[in-house]
């Protein structure tokens, strides 16, 4: 290993060290107090977002396998969050950063990749991002990080501070310590193969549920076992949802998948905003609609427990979309009646399915 590898990875190792750990934090629901509910908050790392992890693992498994060395230009194909992160780390090692995105990317996030030094390279068809980065990395002799490829494996389920092996050692002196539920989205598969993984790894009962927005293909894909399955576009939730099944996503490990309305993610990060005071991404807000779902279920059947999900990034970055009122009437999107569903579950515990 030559001495720029060496220095790059105490780098990022360095980085690391220099992070605290994210927090847990508990949302108390006054119709269903038999239940707690906890928000791993993603969006305090130093990009803002679950994807630092991802990046920083993707960035160390790419230097220890030698496809990145001094000068190697870095390309990515991401709806934004990986890009921002990954933009970051190459920043850091002083290497070039290309992001192949979808057009209609908030310019938020485009923002945040050019602020840390990436270049934004777009198509018109998210489906073809995948092509696109294979072609630029072939054509300037780069490394296509490939992130829907690698999330799975770059990441160390075992243990190594991973967000799984975190989740259950802050949660060890809360009243139900062993999750019953840990809900989260998939945009590569990588955080689900690992919380799926790892819950197996270390015995516990702990179901994994993976909610899948609109237009992409994950619900398909689990329910028919067919790894086959393809659909045009984005999903309308920036971060998770795809148009093909990603080598990442490991339906074996995943308990369950709930497909959710795109208006029901938007108007629950409005909901949240208000129980929560503060912002949250798309992505949460599709996270909250999947714990409501099975907070419900436990309800009827009597159960009581604690569920676990994600804030996944910070919802500033989506002034112009999520939280404006102009581009969800452009959508087609009137979020009035599901926040009362929202509402209503929160006081009386009583769930739109109901």
């Amino acid at each position: 290993m030559n001495n720029w590898v060496q220095r790059a990875i105490r780098t990022i190792e360095a980085d690391y060290n220099r992070s605290s750990d994210t927090h847990l934090i508990p949302l108390s629901i006054p119709a269903v107090p038999e239940i707690q509910l906890y928000f791993k908050d993603e969006s305090t790392h130093p990009t803002g977002s679950l994807k630092h992890r991802l990046a920083r693992s993707l960035f160390m498994y790419g230097l220890c396998n030698g496809w990145i060395v001094e000068g190697t230009p870095i390309i990515e194909a991401s709806s934004g969050s990986t890009a921002v992160s990954e933009a970051y780390f190459a920043r850091l090692l002083g290497l070039r950063f290309i992001a192949v995105m979808p057009r209609e990317t908030s310019l938020e996030k485009v923002k945040a990749i050019t602020f840390y030094g990436g270049e934004c390279h777009f198509v018109d068809d998210a489906a073809m991002i995948d092509h696109e980065a294979r072609r630029l990395a072939a054509e300037l002799k780069g490394h296509y990080v490939d992130q829907f490829t690698y999330a799975e494996r770059a990441t160390d389920w075992r243990g190594n501070n991973n967000i799984a092996e975190t989740v259950f050692s802050q949660m060890k002196l809360e009243a139900n310590p062993e999750p019953t539920w840990i809900v989260c989205g998939a945009g590569t598969g990588g955080t689900s193969a690992t919380f799926g993984r790892y819950v197996r790894y270390q015995h516990h009962a702990t179901r994994v549920c993976v909610v899948d927005p609109e237009n992409s293909v994950f619900y398909d894909s689990f329910h028919s076992g067919s790894r086959e399955h393809m659909c045009e576009g984005g999903s309308g939730v920036e971060g998770i949802g795809r148009p093909r099944v990603e080598p990442s996503f490991i339906p074996s490990v995943i308990d369950r998948v709930i497909r959710v309305p795109n208006v029901a993610s938007y108007a629950a990060v409005h909901f949240l905003e208000k129980v929560l005071g503060r912002r949250c991404g798309g992505s949460t807000g599709t996270n909250l609609f999947g714990v409501f779902t099975l907070m419900s279920e436990m309800r009827k059947r009597g159960e009581s427990g604690s569920i676990v999900t994600l804030i996944c990034d910070d919802g500033n970055r989506y002034a112009n979309t999520y939280f404006d009122e102009q581009w969800l009437k452009t959508q087609g999107c009137d979020i009035a009646p599901w926040m009362l569903r929202y509402e209503r579950f929160f006081e009386q515990g009583v769930w739109f399915s109901e």
